[in-house]
């Protein structure tokens, strides 16, 4: 497969930059891979698919604020800091990507919030973007992540061209977050609401929890035709053994093990033993999977709606099938169907 393959021409007012008003409301494109079949629905239809003994297995990670906007010292030129990760807690290090890139250098000192109450230090160039923060802070860990986190904002991704607004605190996170680390939220997860998750537990479903710390490598472009020539980013994540019991027990007893989202997608295909059952895990993963490719673990998929040439869309094409996956794309432009984290929502069979 190559790069050209997952090509399609995306009208940009279908991207989508809010949410619908009602999590388990967005639009639901059920493919059945066996038939071919397009069925139209809404997300909360989803009962009707899953039955007793089949299991939802979800990512539990928490987007925290990672948008800054600061100040560069001397010059008070605005700048953009974008925090990754923590890289050292006791000596408050952090990688970051700044905007714009080209004045920020090794020693520039860069202030945020009123009173410039938060410094830090720019003591390494990483990449063209990237840099390695020093915060100069007093306080314990606990205070200056708190302090810290409170002068960022919601990391709405850059398509949805809109500043983040209060309510995306809240609305761009999973009813289920808890692990605080990500930069992107598991969007296939955003459409859960508590009443259909008790609805879906009523009906003997169950839910497992996994952790994959969703980074921006999934926004990064592919510059090679040939996609075996293409390396993701890392992302860390931890699947313990509750998840491991529920997924094997119900793949053995041939039940549906639902992933919903591609992070859950490719943190269960990682973990994947000889014996094709799932593995405990706790590390990371920079697996990339695009067609051919034989999945072990899940038979049922839910995910989003994503952009062209990305990605996501090339693992989405891996488990639906790349004719149905891309015929099903054309559909959904023509229904006029939502993209991206925002947007509506595909179930896989």
């Amino acid at each position: 497969m190559k790069l050209s393959n997952f090509k399609f021409n995306l009208p940009p007012e279908l991207i989508a930059a809010y949410p619908a008003p009602h999590r388990d409301e967005s639009r639901l494109m059920v493919l059945h891979r066996d038939t071919g079949k397009i069925e139209h629905k809404v997300f909360k239809d989803l009962i009707k698919y899953f039955g007793a003994g089949d299991v939802f297995v979800m990512n539990n990670t928490r987007v925290f604020p990672a948008r800054l906007y600061g100040n560069k010292e001397k010059t008070g030129a605005k700048i953009e800091v974008f925090l990754l990760r923590e890289l050292n807690e006791s000596m408050r290090l952090w990688d970051v990507l700044v905007d714009p890139a080209r004045k920020i250098r090794i020693g520039n000192k860069l202030y945020f919030g009123k009173n410039d109450s938060m410094v830090a230090e720019v003591i390494d160039n990483t990449t063209s973007r990237g840099r390695t923060l020093r915060f100069l802070y007093d306080g314990t860990h606990e205070e200056f992540v708190k302090a810290l986190f409170a002068l960022g904002e919601t990391p709405l991704p850059k398509y949805m061209n809109r500043p983040a607004e209060p309510e995306d605190v809240e609305r761009y996170q999973t009813i289920y977050a808890t692990e605080e680390g990500a930069v992107v939220a598991p969007a296939a997860g955003l459409h859960f609401s508590r009443e259909l998750m008790k609805r879906l537990e009523i009906k003997d479903c169950s839910f497992v929890y996994l952790t994959v710390h969703s980074g921006l490598g999934t926004y990064r472009d592919i510059d090679v035709e040939d996609l075996s020539k293409h390396k993701v980013d890392s992302e860390q994540m931890i699947i313990n053994g509750e998840v491991v019991q529920a997924v094997n027990k119900a793949k053995s007893d041939g039940r549906k093990v639902c992933a919903v989202g591609t992070s859950v997608m490719r943190a269960i295909e990682t973990a994947v033993g000889t014996d094709r059952n799932l593995k405990e895990y706790d590390g990371w993963t920079n697996k990339f999977i695009f067609l051919p490719y034989e999945f072990s673990i899940a038979n049922a998929m839910i995910t989003n709606f994503h952009m062209p040439l990305s990605t996501l869309l090339m693992m989405t094409a891996s488990f639906g099938g790349y004719d149905l996956t891309m015929e099903a794309y054309q559909t959904a432009i023509k229904e006029k169907y939502r993209f991206c984290a925002y947007g509506d929502a595909m179930l896989i069979l």
